[in-house]
């Protein structure tokens, strides 16, 4: 694995200027970073995975947070040539599964993983992404997947919003961010 920080390719370049800002969304006074316009370009999509993939090196399985982070999941799963694993918003996957509550600014969300079919047990996996703001998602996902046996090793961002403080949320889990606002 990459030490964590900051992605030192031209992947943040590209970050920068596909990325849509949206004010007002989704209520008066944030300023929501679209990264659809990075996915959908085929050098920005290239790009990230490319960078996400020297960051997840090394692991047996790459893990997407609901929903952005299932693309990131595959693409760089197909890369390196390992698994990717769905982290699923509660009530999205069939019985039986294991389940981590975890409260959002606005109340509270549950995330989910199949307990029977995928071994994770002593399987390294990295955690990919889209934004990290406050970290809650992010950290409900390391403990899921701990729960679930895995050695969580790294997670990567596209981007982070430095000043909502996720990064502390994971701490000490080595954090890479793509680009960093």
């Amino acid at each position: 694995m990459r030490s964590a920080g900051t992605a030192d390719d031209g992947a943040a370049e590209i970050i920068a200027s596909l990325t849509r800002e949206v004010a007002d969304f989704p209520s008066p006074g944030i300023a929501f970073k679209d990264l659809t316009p990075v996915f959908a370009d085929a050098a920005g999509l290239a790009a990230v995975t490319d960078a996400l993939a020297r960051i997840a090196a090394g692991a047996d399985v790459v893990a997407g947070i609901d929903a952005r982070g299932f693309l990131l999941a595959g693409a760089v799963a197909g890369r390196l040539g390992v698994g990717a694993l769905a982290v699923r918003k509660g009530g999205k996957l069939p019985p039986p599964v294991l389940t981590e509550a975890y409260q959002l600014e606005y109340g509270q969300a549950v995330l989910e993983i199949p307990a029977d079919g995928i071994a994770l047990a002593g399987r390294r996996v990295v955690i990919l992404d889209d934004v990290l703001a406050t970290g809650g998602t992010l950290a409900a996902t390391q403990r899921l997947l701990c729960r679930a046996g895995a050695e969580v090793v790294a997670a990567a961002v596209v981007l982070e919003l430095a000043d909502m403080g996720g990064r502390a949320a994971v701490a000490p889990l080595p954090l890479h961010s793509l680009r960093r606002i």
